[in-house]
This record gives structure tokens, C-alpha cells and sequence, in this order.
């Protein structure tokens, strides 16, 4: 089956989605996040509305985040003056005047995820550029995420155009050899290798996202290939590495389920997982635990195991297993 063909099947597959107005963000997450040197900051992440990535990959769910057709110029400033105003307005109490400083934000990053590719032209006009520059100012670094394909000269000159210093965040997903080959992704080994190459040439600093349970990984394989892929990106050069369990939803993943060619990953999984990577002590390995409680295989101990991979998050030290009575921590 071509590309274009099997894109116009997960597409098919797709629930309905809900409206998104391109010049409001679907909102804000201020959290602690550990650098490679030990170092916490703060990082402000506003997730913004804009175009759908084009590749069509096949465990992808963001596409609902998006609008249909380009990004509209000037809406991704608008969308981030708003919501940096309110997050100043957070960190220094309502009764200031609105027109107070943006210095005064309580934060050391700003990471900008737009559910596509932050250097397609398509889903951030090449005119915004300098207006979110310009936001980001009062921010020591500044994160952005894009397909490997799509990194390039735009990126190097973003990067001239920030104060702080620039971070990518790419998705490897994973190195399973026919799962990779499966994703609908367009991307393989070498071509994310030169990414990377580029990025750390140019004094950018290279993020990654590695999928937990990708489809046409078996279950009992899904936590060591998970692990193996983390290893990868830290050999070469990420200075942070995200585990995301994949996640249902988007009709491709049930059909696929269907077929016997995934099966969702399970909290022990993740644990197992981020566990294993606590040994990349070069980089900082995280669980991303968006909507961790789907994943929640029993009470009491559900929440409390979240807890624990939310600390190890932030800190990096291995901590022992919560085993729920009723679970065995399953």
C-alpha cells in the first residue's frame, strides 16, 4: 500500500474532532523538570493551536489538537502574549497592571508544542518567528518540536533569533526494525542521525520522544525495545529523552489491536521502563505521564505509583516498587 494510501486510511479511521480556534491555546502546564547537570528548573509549556503535521503517523493522536488548513499569521502570538500574560499575572498576583513586565515570569524554559512541526512553514508562518522570539526573551531556553525532516536552516536561524538557548524535541519513537518500518513515520535511522548530528553541531540541544507498546512490538518485548531506543538516543547526544506510552483512540491503533499488532502498554511497562534507563545518567530520562491514569491498573496503589514515577522524574534516583496489595503491582 502506497504513503498516500495509507494515510487516507488512518485518517478514515479517525473519530470526529472537535473545533479549535487557531488564536487560542489549549492551555499551560508550569512544572519542575531536571536538567543533565542536576540542575531543576522551571519549564512553562503552552500548547498551541495550529496546523496538523502532514506524515500522518500511525499511533499519532494529536491531530485532534489542530485546525484545518494552515496556521493563520500572526495566531501563534497571539495565542502565547495571552497566555504569557496569565502566567504573569499567576506568578505575580492579580492586582498588577496588565501592562507589567513579562520579565517577571517564574520560569527558566519555555517549551512550545504546536502538535506538528515547529519549523513547517505550514504550522508556524515564517512572519511569526521574530514576534515569538521576541515573547520568549525572558526565558533562558526555549523548546520547540519538529520532525527530523523539517530541521534545518530555519532552525539554526530561530535559534540566532532567541535570547536563551534552543532545544528540539524530535520523535525516534523507536528502533525496532519493523515497527519503525510501520509507523507511517517517513523517518528512518540515518535520517535522524543526521538530525541529530546537525543540532549538536550548531549548538542545539537535542530532545526526544521514544513510544512505550509501539504497534508490531510484542508485549513481552515492548519494555526492552522501549529501553533499547532510549539508549540510542543517548548515544547520540540527547540531553533529554521522553518514554510516552502510546496511546488509543485514534481508530488506527484499535484496528491494530484488532489484528493482534498492539497492545496497550501497562503501568508496570512504564515503570519497567523508566527503571531500566535510570543507568543514562548523561541524559535525563522521564515518563511522560500525560493521562497517566488510564493507564492505572487498580486502587489504591494506581496513584500512588504514579507519585513515584512523578518524583523519579525529577530526580533521577531509583526508588523501590509500590505493589498494591490487590494488584501485585500488575
Amino acid at each position: 500500500m502506497s504513503a498516500s494510501a495509507v494515510d487516507r486510511r488512518i485518517r478514515s479511521l479517525r473519530p470526529p474532532k472537535s473545533h479549535v480556534d487557531p488564536y487560542t491555546a489549549h492551555g499551560s502546564l508550569l512544572e519542575e523538570e531536571r536538567r543533565p547537570d542536576g540542575t531543576i528548573e522551571r519549564a512553562l509549556t503552552v500548547f498551541l493551536a495550529g496546523a496538523e503535521c502532514p506524515f500522518t503517523c500511525s499511533f499519532c493522536d494529536l491531530w485532534r489538537w489542530t485546525i484545518d488548513g494552515p496556521t493563520p499569521p500572526g495566531a501563534l502570538t497571539r495565542q502565547l502574549e495571552s497566555v504569557l500574560q496569565r502566567q504573569r499575572q499567576v506568578s505575580l498576583g492579580d492586582a498588577v497592571s496588565p501592562l507589567a513586565s513579562l520579565d517577571d515570569l517564574v520560569a527558566d524554559r519555555l517549551k512550545l508544542y504546536n502538535a506538528s512541526n515547529f519549523f513547517d512553514q505550514r504550522a508556524v508562518p515564517p512572519e511569526d518567528l521574530p514576534g515569538i522570539a521576541k515573547l520568549a526573551a525572558p526565558f533562558a531556553a526555549v523548546t520547540v518540536e519538529s520532525h527530523a525532516s523539517t530541521i534545518g536552516p530555519t532552525t539554526l536561524a530561530f535559534a540566532r533569533q532567541i535570547t536563551g538557548r534552543l532545544e528540539v524535541a524530535v520523535g525516534l519513537e523507536t528502533i525496532h526494525p519493523v515497527a519503525a518500518a510501520q509507523l507511517n513515520k517517513r523517518l528512518d535511522l540515518a535520517r535522524f542521525d543526521t538530525a541529530a548530528r546537525f543540532l549538536l553541531d550548531n549548538g542545539v540541544d537535542l530532545r526526544v520522544f521514544v513510544l512505550l507498546g509501539a504497534p508490531y512490538v510484542g508485549a513481552d518485548e515492548s519494555v526492552a525495545w522501549t529501553v533499547r531506543t532510549v539508549e540510542y538516543a543517548v548515544e547520540r547526544g540527547a540531553s533529554a529523552v521522553s518514554i510516552i506510552p502510546v496511546r488509543g483512540g485514534n481508530g488506527e491503533m484499535e484496528r491494530l489491536q484488532a489484528l493482534g499488532e498492539f497492545t496497550p502498554p501497562r503501568l508496570s511497562q512504564l515503570e519497567d521502563a523508566l527503571d531500566g534507563c535510570l543507568q543514562f545518567t548523561t541524559s535525563v530520562v522521564t515518563a511522560d505521564l500525560w493521562d497517566m491514569e488510564r493507564l492505572a491498573a487498580c486502587e489504591p496503589c494506581g496513584s500512588e505509583r504514579i507519585a513515584r514515577l512523578r518524583r523519579l522524574n525529577v530526580t533521577g534516583r531509583g526508588e523501590p516498587r509500590i505493589a498494591g496489595a490487590m494488584c501485585g503491582g500488575a
